[in-house]
């Protein structure tokens, strides 16, 4: 399922989906939210962390929150090889959040928007229930920006 929306306020409408798309037309669209940077550097950083968030999420909901929670048969190897990549993906988050209150720095931004549902919830305990399995508190900046 892809997300998708129809915005009837251009002339055509204009058909917008797959959420990383949605989250750029929105935040171009409405740009008083501040919610994508202007200035280069910060947009591509803003921008690689939003792809970030569509190359890895996959892992963890498709890969890790599938055979641990929903695989009709509790299979060891995909358990533990997606449990090890979204170990590895919280350490990536953990780091980038060592040094910066949201993904991109001081501001909030789509990136943060993407990431959160996945990987905020996920350390919250609130997906798949596996947060002693993943050592989700290990994270400690992670949780703090969740």
């Amino acid at each position: 399922k892809i997300p998708a929306m129809m915005d009837h306020t251009t002339s055509p409408p204009t058909r917008v989906f797959e959420s990383g798309a949605i989250l750029i037309y929105l935040a171009e669209k409405y740009p008083a939210c501040k919610l994508l940077p202007i200035e280069t550097a910060k947009r591509a950083e803003c921008l690689s962390w939003l792809m970030w968030q569509m190359g890895s999420a996959p892992f963890l909901g498709g890969g890790f929150g599938h055979f641990y929670s929903y695989a009709p048969e509790k299979m060891e190897y995909p358990i533990n090889r997606y449990a090890m990549e979204t170990k590895r993906q919280l350490d990536v988050l953990n780091q980038q959040l060592a040094e910066n209150t949201y993904m991109c720095g001081e501001e909030y931004t789509i990136a943060d928007i993407a990431i959160w549902p996945w990987y905020g919830d996920l350390v919250l305990r609130r997906l798949y229930g596996a947060g002693d399995f993943l050592s989700v508190d290990s994270y400690t900046h992670v949780v703090r920006w969740a």
